[in-house]
């Protein structure tokens, strides 16, 4: 019996939208790519191709020229959305241009297709509310790149049906994402609060001197950052107290009190403290620099994604 196809449109293709290109065309499905900008349009089947070459490279996609080959150009948002039952949004971060987007969405898509928003800030009751079948919309924040970082967020508005949500999250979690849901609606979702908060702490440290920038880069790349490739937060302090977290709760959360209750506050993202901050980084951010911090970063992300999906075979 021939498999059934499976076709997704992803609308808007910058760096987050190619991404999830190359994820839904590794994992089997049809693409389709639509985009407002020509030219943007035009480059981004060969940047695909080349991304999943990338990660065939570490073992990260089985046959990337074969994925490549179920990518193709709308010649219209209409035209993307024929046959999908998923749609991808990636446009910009503005509230007003998400609800033109999503109404053409919704008026163009089938009726049982899911639209799907990549937005990082903008829940979706604020441009789902007027559109007929705002059941079926919600949020998937995925975290930069997608392809290298497998969580996305889901959040639904207060009128997303939980089908919505109980779908999306089988798709993701098919074609190799992790997804988590946010049961609610909060400004950032969880993700975002989380850095947030190291941020601001760490912008605090760094302005008033207690610690060098790059240090407190150290800090959390060679300290932090390596438990919690594999280790979360709560299983950390599990491990972290003899009887678990009870007993860490009872040892620790005098000390954590005393310091939530003097916590960074908006001010660390102002002057003077931004301007020390800035100073103290001792690296001009030029073109060549980005370039090759990102490369290395994609590297880097992609043997850990290898060594984790290694991991994880064997458990």
């Amino acid at each position: 019996m021939k498999k059934t196809e499976r076709t997704v449109a992803i609308v808007g293709v910058g760096l987050i939208g190619r991404a999830w290109a190359a994820i839904f065309a590794r994992a089997g499905w049809n693409v389709r790519l639509t985009e407002p900008h020509a030219p943007t349009l035009a480059a981004a089947p060969g940047l695909i191709r080349d991304e999943l070459r990338a990660l065939a490279r570490h073992g990260l996609a089985a046959d990337p020229d074969g994925a490549a080959a179920r990518i193709s150009v709308a010649g219209s948002v209409e035209d993307a959305v024929k046959g999908a039952e998923f749609v991808q949004e990636n446009g910009p971060e503005d509230v007003a241009q998400k609800i033109r987007i999503f109404a053409e969405l919704d008026r163009l898509a089938p009726p049982d297709a899911l639209l799907v928003s990549s937005t990082s800030a903008i829940v979706a009751s604020r441009f789902t509310e007027m559109l007929p079948g705002r059941a079926r919309c919600l949020v998937g924040h995925p975290v930069n790149p997608p392809h290298l970082v497998p969580l996305v967020e889901l959040c639904g508005a207060p009128w997303t049906a939980p089908e919505s949500i109980a779908r999306a999250r089988e798709i993701y979690r098919e074609i190799g994402q992790v997804p988590v849901t946010v049961n609610r609606e909060i400004n950032g979702f969880v993700l975002n609060r989380l850095q947030g908060a190291l941020l601001a702490e760490a912008f605090r440290l760094v302005g008033e001197g207690f610690i060098s920038a790059e240090d407190l880069d150290h800090t959390v790349k060679d300290g932090l950052g390596l438990r919690w490739s594999f280790l979360g937060p709560f299983e950390t302090i599990e491990l972290n107290a003899p009887g678990g977290i009870p007993d860490y709760c009872a040892r620790y959360t005098g000390f954590y009190k005393e310091l939530a209750s003097g916590s960074a506050g908006p001010e660390v993202y102002q002057s003077p403290n931004v301007d020390r901050v800035i100073a103290a980084w001792p690296h001009q951010p030029t073109p060549e620099r980005i370039t090759a911090l990102t490369q290395r970063r994609n590297e880097r992300l992609a043997a850990l994604a290898a060594h984790k999906a290694a991991q994880n075979d064997k458990s």
